[in-house]
């Protein structure tokens, strides 16, 4: 079944938690004992109604002050598609919260409260999702219950970001504007009859039908070799296959192949997943691959098709979200995992801040402070194989890690 993740973005108490409570509540995907715990919360608290927001704040300084602060991942199913929601934070101090939560999703929900419209928060999120070129995004314009279902204000609020759109520079993206109430269930996963004005399709509806050539980077297959299978019998004793997971596109027996850095040629062979064969490996598929003749191919490595080669390269450029509390400088080192791969990596410099409202950028930095997001170029003490992350959104991207603690510090999106 085709598994998408969706990235959520809204400012405090715009109700993305209380949406996708909604959704978990309406596909029936709450257990009875969370269902349970909901309604004796909200009569706790004396509502009238059921604080669906309660199925997904898990901290409890979440859950006191009504708020969005680490990412939650929910996952539900329909009969046609499984879901991860990732229900990341609206606020600026969240902002490295919001990058990591959106950076593997493949659509994006935007939420903008009907009677405060487009903010400054709103140019973050939208830049956000520009940034990290997710292609399917839908502006859901909530509590339209709380201004009587107005027509009038939904076609400002879309006059407003269409306005927005004018400023991003990724322009394959599908914006679809959708007016719900994510309290009472309008448009949310049922089209509501508060809004017979209103066209389209409910929430869920839209994603349903999502085709997968319109949300993921089709094409390309990268296949970072993630380990080599010699089976210690006598009855494979001549085995030798490569197990990876497919990114970007397709491998089928037969492709005319190339194994980076080597760039050593071959034809693969075989596919196998566990003990059965396949003709061709998909998208996002683990799998094991043998090769036509016995080369050298090692941990790490990379199998293309010929004539379709990445850039390997020792220097590149960058976008990062910087995530660490000690400031990126130029100079400082950090070790660069680019998939399977760990290389260390200089901070060659700093080209430009870039102001996530869309109000341009800074020159002349000299570090980034948590939460920044900036123009950075590295050198590598050896090539690795990448292509731009707007190409190819896994082997385009990367994490920093701190060499001394081994923290997660930043990470990276290859221009």
């Amino acid at each position: 079944m085709e598994v998408i993740k969706i990235a959520t973005a809204g400012s405090v108490d715009d109700g993305k938690s209380t949406l996708i409570g909604r959704i978990l509540y309406d596909t029936k995907s709450l257990t009875t004992d969370k269902l349970e715990a909901i309604e004796k919360t909200s009569k706790q608290r004396g509502y009238d109604y059921l604080d669906f927001s309660l199925a997904t704040d898990g901290l409890v300084a979440e859950r006191e002050q009504g708020i969005t602060i680490d990412v939650a991942h929910i996952y539900f199913s329909t009969a046609k598609k499984s879901y991860i929601i990732a229900d990341t934070p609206g606020h600026v101090e969240y902002t490295r919260n919001m990058v990591t939560g959106a950076s593997t999703s493949q659509a994006s929900i935007i939420l903008i409260d009907a009677r405060k419209g487009v903010i400054e928060q709103t140019n973050r999120h939208f830049f956000i999702n520009n940034l990290l070129r997710i292609k399917d995004v839908v502006v859901a314009i909530n509590k339209m219950d709380l201004v009587d279902y107005s027509e009038e204000i939904y076609n400002k609020i879309k006059a407003d970001f269409s306005e927005l759109m004018s400023k991003r520079d990724y322009q394959d993206q599908k914006i679809t504007f959708i007016p719900v109430s994510a309290l009472k269930g309008d448009n949310v996963v049922n089209k509501s009859n508060n809004m017979p004005w209103y066209k389209g399709q409910a929430l869920l509806e839209h994603f349903e039908q999502l085709d997968k050539a319109d949300i993921f980077n089709m094409g390309t297959p990268r296949f970072p070799v993630q380990y080599v299978i010699r089976p210690k019998t006598e009855e494979f004793h001549d085995f030798r296959g490569y197990a990876g997971k497919v990114y970007g596109g397709e491998l089928s027996v037969g492709d005319d192949i190339l194994v980076l850095p080597s760039k050593t040629r071959s034809k693969i062979k075989e596919i196998y997943f566990y003990d059965q064969k396949y003709q061709t490996a998909s998208r996002r598929s683990s799998v094991t691959i043998t090769l036509e003749n016995d080369i050298n191919v090692s941990r790490g490595d990379m199998i293309v098709k010929e004539g379709d080669l990445p850039t390997i390269d020792k220097e590149f450029t960058a976008n990062v979200c910087w995530m660490d509390s000690t400031q990126l400088v130029p100079g400082a080192k950090y070790v660069v995992q680019h998939g399977v791969n760990k290389v260390l990596a200089k901070v060659d410099r700093i080209n430009h801040k870039i102001h996530p409202d869309y109000s341009g950028i800074e020159k002349d930095v000299t570090g980034l402070g948590v939460n920044d997001i900036a123009s950075v170029t590295f050198k590598l003490n050896k090539p690795i194989f990448y292509d731009q992350f707007k190409n190819h959104r896994t082997n385009g991207s990367f994490i920093l890690i701190d060499t001394q603690s081994n923290n997660t510090v930043g990470a990276g999106f290859i221009q």
